[in-house]
């Protein structure tokens, strides 16, 4: 029997495997004519690729830019009228004049923001709006403020809702709701500026009488709101209400109360005091 023979590492025949980099064994080596063609190939058709995306993008944007030319120049696109609606205390040439569209104009190049900023900024439109429906059509929809009552601030003047200042009235009218005195023409509000707070006040007041029985509107003619202590309401009779600065709604529910009491009665005071915490003060004439 023999024995097996025990070799030590040295003696192991073959070559070990080479774990190391071998970028500097191999930069030298040379590629075979057939690997070298593929990889021009391959890059040859990497940069055909990119030229013709290149070439379509530029391609596009030619076109893109002609056809914004066109656009932009064209006649077919020259605004050839516009539409007014929604005015009426406001004549359509108002407008039109306000919002400055020439004949002519480019509907794609025309500004709505600015159209819309000019119109608006007519004391009578609340709010405007611009449509524009190709090729040459512009309307306008325009919602106009609503007369609330008349201020007297030197001339009587109409403002809607929120205290806004409509313009002046020279002519006559039948009023269905009491005139707010005691105000100036520049508390009134504006494009610009809100209304003052007395004016803004008075607007409440009066929008606090609307909710009650119209009768009781009906008996009102005036609100003073020059007055330090508060507003001072005036009656088709000359009759003067003084309700202070607070609790309005609990005090004007007292004064129908008060006035259907003094019709009932006959009686005929020249001022009602309701200022005061469950007491109504009625002044009469000295005889």
């Amino acid at each position: 029997m023999k024995s097996a023979a025990v070799l030590s590492p040295r003696g192991v025949p073959g070559e070990l495997a080479d774990l190391a980099s071998r970028g500097r064994l191999i930069a030298g080596q040379r590629v075979s004519a057939h690997r070298r063609r593929r990889r021009v190939v391959r890059r040859a058709r990497w940069i055909v690729s990119r030229l013709t995306w290149i070439l379509a993008g530029i391609i596009v944007l030619g076109l893109g830019a002609l056809g914004a030319s066109w656009l932009l120049r064209s006649p077919r696109f020259a605004v050839t009228s516009v539409d007014v609606t929604g005015q009426s205390r406001l004549t359509r040439e108002d407008i039109e004049a306000a919002a400055d569209v020439a004949p002519g104009t480019n509907i794609f190049t025309l500004d709505a923001r600015a159209v819309v900023a000019r119109v608006e900024a007519l004391p009578l439109i609340r709010r405007a709006e611009v449509i524009k429906s190709l090729p040459n059509h512009v309307a306008l929809v325009v919602e106009e403020r609503r007369p609330f009552t008349l201020v007297h601030a030197g001339k009587l003047h109409w403002i809607d809702e929120g205290g806004m200042d409509l313009g002046p009235e020279s002519r006559a009218v039948t009023l269905t709701a009491p005139v707010l005195s005691g105000l100036g023409a520049d508390e009134l509000g504006r494009n610009e500026s809100d209304p003052s707070e007395r004016a803004a006040l008075g607007v409440s007041l009066l929008r606090l009488l609307r909710r009650f029985d119209p009768s009781l509107l009906r008996q009102i003619s005036e609100i003073d709101m020059s007055r330090p202590e508060g507003p001072v309401l005036y009656t088709v009779d000359g009759v003067e209400v003084r309700i202070g600065k607070e609790d309005w709604e609990a005090r004007i529910g007292r004064l129908q109360g008060v006035l259907a009491q003094l019709g009932a009665s006959g009686e005929a005071p020249t001022s009602i005091d309701l200022r005061f915490r469950d007491q109504v003060v009625l002044k009469t004439a000295m005889k």
